[in-house]
């Protein structure tokens, strides 16, 4: 009987990992919870294209750690996503601060994040990029488990 090959990572396999997305200095900026791997699967848009990308090829127990250039991942910032709300758009229960993250909704809903750039009298400067646009990461992952893409 022949070896049986090992299943390595594909489109619409089905992913359980433990990763670390960390800055060039070794911040974390997100990471598998509590010790508990992450499961996706490939393709269904949970992880952008560009952290996805690393996986393709990889088996379960391979680990890899790999910096990836802005570019394939969170992109540039856009000064075209910084924008000045008056001081009023903000409760007056919520003090806010230089440096702060604040959630805002969208006029369709969604939840977005923004950092509060600059405070004035009457008004607030929100950047609205993505917090790691513009910064190299380090990805790093162990694969756990590997199932077949479902047909």
């Amino acid at each position: 009987m022949g070896d049986v090959e090992a299943l390595t990572i594909g489109a619409g396999c089905e992913v359980t990992m433990h990763f670390t997305l960390a800055l060039e200095d070794g911040t974390v900026a997100d990471a598998s919870i509590d010790g508990e791997p992450m499961t996706f699967n490939m393709g269904d848009g949970t992880m952008i294209e560009g952290l996805e990308m690393v996986l393709y090829g990889l088996k379960a127990g391979e680990k890899q750690s790999l910096s990836i250039e802005p570019r394939d991942t969170f992109g540039f910032p856009d000064e075209e996503n910084i924008h000045t709300l008056p001081r009023t758009e903000f409760s007056d229960d919520l003090k806010i601060e230089e440096g702060m993250i604040v959630g805002f909704s969208t006029p369709s809903g969604e939840e977005i994040p923004g950092a509060i750039m600059e405070i004035k009298d009457d008004d607030v400067k929100v950047d609205f990029n993505h917090p790691l646009a513009g910064h190299e990461v380090v990805f790093s992952v162990e694969i756990v488990d590997i199932k077949p893409a479902q047909q």
